[in-house]
């Protein structure tokens, strides 16, 4: 699936965050027990279009598009930190009628993940973390240098060559698909794309996450990680089941982007322990 046919699929609603009224776009497909899958950053929903689409023959599937990325709210007007991406999707799964689910969370997305889960008292059954951020490992360096000003100040093959190369250089395989690459940067390219881009980077806030009381966590964790990430290594992964419980699997030959790297069995292992 092209990120243009993935556009077309999704739906939109308001969320309110901090009294401001965004929208926010996100796929809503299948039957069965929900889950709610949490993009990262520099990314946005398209990140699961290998495995969200195909876990929709036995689960309801929600992926959302963060407010300030891809196809959601973009303007200049609110915050894009993982706190307040927390009070975004705590609205949208509110409205959707969610009682009990599902998440599964990548980069900052996992960081959203687990304060909601820290939040709410047996909202989140099962929990999936992968090259989460968490603790006080992020942001990363790629993540602070495109903050303001310099991501303005880049021309616009500049700012192209930069964005291309996070999604190259997060790989572990050889060789790129284009589609994935055209995908993962159309967002940013868009005529307000460097702005959002540096409001989402300066955005990031290791407190939301040096704050979570990550033993108070009660939910069934699995860490899927790639185990060649250099980014948010693998040993995050390993104190998060230390810290609440659960396992990790360390999928070898992936990097930052694992569903990517092993889409077969990335989604193994997530409807595995899904169905479990």
């Amino acid at each position: 699936m092209n990120h243009e046919t993935w556009s077309e699929s999704q739906a939109e609603t308001t969320v309110t965050v901090d009294g401001h009224e965004l929208s926010m776009a996100y796929r809503d497909e299948g039957e069965g027990e929900p889950v709610v899958f949490l993009h990262g950053i520099p990314t946005w929903s398209f990140l699961w279009r290998r495995i969200a689409p195909q876990l929709a023959e036995q689960f309801r599937t929600i992926v959302p598009d963060f407010v300030g990325y891809g196809n959601s709210d973009r303007r200049d007007t609110f915050d894009r930190s993982i706190r307040a991406q927390e009070r975004a999707v705590a609205d949208l799964v509110d409205q959707l009628g969610l009682e009990e689910f599902h998440v599964v969370g990548h980069d900052i997305g996992g960081g959203v993940a687990l304060r909601y889960a820290a939040h709410t008292n047996g909202r989140v059954d099962k929990l999936v973390l992968s090259n989460a951020t968490a603790y006080g490992s992020w942001p990363v360096e790629y993540i602070t240098t495109l903050g303001l000003p310099r991501t303005l100040e880049l021309d616009a093959d500049a700012f192209r060559e930069r964005l291309e190369r996070a999604f190259v250089d997060g790989l572990e395989r050889d060789g790129s698909d284009s589609e994935w690459i055209d995908g993962m940067t159309e967002p940013w390219l868009r005529a307000d794309g460097q702005r959002a881009f540096a409001r989402a980077a300066v955005a990031t806030n290791t407190n939301h996450t040096t704050e979570i009381e990550y033993d108070a966590i009660d939910v069934d964790l699995l860490c899927l990680w790639g185990g060649a990430d250099t980014e948010q290594p693998v040993d995050d992964g390993r104190r998060l089941v230390s810290d609440i419980g659960g396992e990790i699997v360390v999928l070898d030959d992936a990097g930052h982007w694992v569903t990517e790297d092993r889409p077969d069995a990335y989604r193994d292992h997530l409807e595995t322990f899904l169905a479990g």
